[in-house]
């Protein structure tokens, strides 16, 4: 009988440590209709639909959701998740067309691509599709070292193109020195 006990206060044990899983949203759901693979993340505090991309299937994800409607890149960049953590780029889409006169709310999602900071550290741009996303991403590769291939302009924004190191990422060490030009 105490054998009984201990084996249901274990399973329950179990129960509440396992986080239950994310419901799948509006855009999840059709993504998953179409055959695209992702991943359902939590949503933000807003309610914002986030979803989680493998680096391949970035490019034909935003492409389908681009014809799908969400025809406008808001914003793109990118974040650390820690040392010896994850990067992430990010790119929150939003489906303007008819959508205010509708429902009064925006059409909103937000897709994550995690990449290991040991690995590959590229993604293909989306520049293509949304042309927007040009400075945003040179400002994504300038911080944290992320690369988009197929980007037409592959260089530094903000900092000098002999900075060495990514500034944003939460192991960057910062130079003792660096030497400024002179701009007279």
């Amino acid at each position: 009988m105490q054998e009984e006990t201990q084996k249901t206060e274990d399973n329950n044990k179990d129960e509440q440590i396992a986080e239950p899983l994310p419901e799948s949203g509006p855009v999840s759901k059709w993504l998953s209709e179409n055959g695209y693979k992702h991943k359902v993340l939590e949503p933000d505090h807003l309610g914002v639909e986030m979803i989680g991309i493998e680096p391949m299937y970035l490019y034909s994800v935003a492409s389908a959701l681009k014809k799908e409607g969400f025809d406008y890149l808001q914003c793109q960049g990118g974040y650390d998740e820690g040392p010896g953590e994850n990067l992430v780029s990010f790119y929150h889409l939003i489906s303007i067309e008819n959508q205010l006169q509708e429902t009064g709310k925006l059409k909103e999602v937000r897709l994550k691509v995690f990449l290991a900071r040991d690995g590959d550290l590229t993604v293909k741009s989306l520049y293509k599709l949304f042309q927007g996303a040009d400075w945003q991403e040179r400002e994504t590769f300038d911080m944290f070292g992320i690369n988009f291939e197929g980007h037409p302009h592959p260089k530094r924004l903000l900092m000098p193109e002999d900075w060495k190191g990514w500034p944003l990422r939460k192991d960057y060490v910062q130079p003792d020195f660096y030497e400024m030009q002179d701009a007279y």
